[in-house]
Parts: structure tokens; C-alpha cells; sequence
């Protein structure tokens, strides 16, 4: 299974279709997913890049971290597992109501 890296200080801009053809440099990719800002639909400045093998991977970090796309230096390294989240708000906290009015 191939490695999923992390590329940070994207440029806004920067799409799907450019970072395919930057990391197409270093092997294969097999996916490319800009991210981006639910109610604007805005570029937030980073993405994920799935490489076909892990070589491929530890290439493409060699050459593209700390180069530069569009005046800005990028950061590539690999994608940590996402962190596991309480449910909710409030983080578990519990949320009784007051049993007397506040005056």
C-alpha cells in the first residue's frame, strides 16, 4: 500500500491538477485532495498526496520539502493517522440544567 504525505503552506491556489503533475515527478500517484474550507470552498493551504509505493514516497520527500511553489516553501512529510475525537461539544461535559433560576 502506497504512503499518504502531508503537503503544507500550499498557496491558495494551488489545485488538485498541479500538485498531481509536481509529485508526478518524484513516481506514481494515486490520489491528490486539496483541502478545502466547507463554506467557501477556499484552498486552506494544505492537502493530501497518496503515492503508489513507500519509496516513492520517501522520493518525493527528498525533493519537494522546503521547495517552492508560487513564492511559497512547501512541507512534505508523511500523513499522521487522524487523531481520535470525543463526540460532540463541550468534550463530555455534562450539560444539566440549573434547577433554581439565576437572578
Amino acid at each position: 500500500m502506497g504512503r499518504k504525505l502531508y503537503v503544507g503552506n500550499l498557496p491558495y491556489e494551488v489545485g488538485e491538477t498541479e500538485l498531481q503533475e509536481l509529485f508526478t515527478r518524484a513516481g506514481s500517484v494515486e490520489s491528490v485532495t486539496v483541502m478545502r474550507d466547507q463554506m467557501t470552498g477556499r484552498a486552506r493551504g494544505f492537502a493530501f498526496v497518496e503515492m503508489s509505493t513507500d519509496e516513492e514516497a520517501q522520493t518525493a520527500i527528498r525533493e519537494l520539502n522546503a521547495s517552492q511553489v508560487g513564492g511559497r516553501s512547501l512541507t512534505v512529510n508523511e500523513a499522521r493517522p487522524k487523531a481520535a475525537r470525543s463526540g460532540g461539544f463541550g468534550g463530555g461535559h455534562s450539560h444539566r440544567r440549573r434547577s433554581e433560576p439565576r437572578w
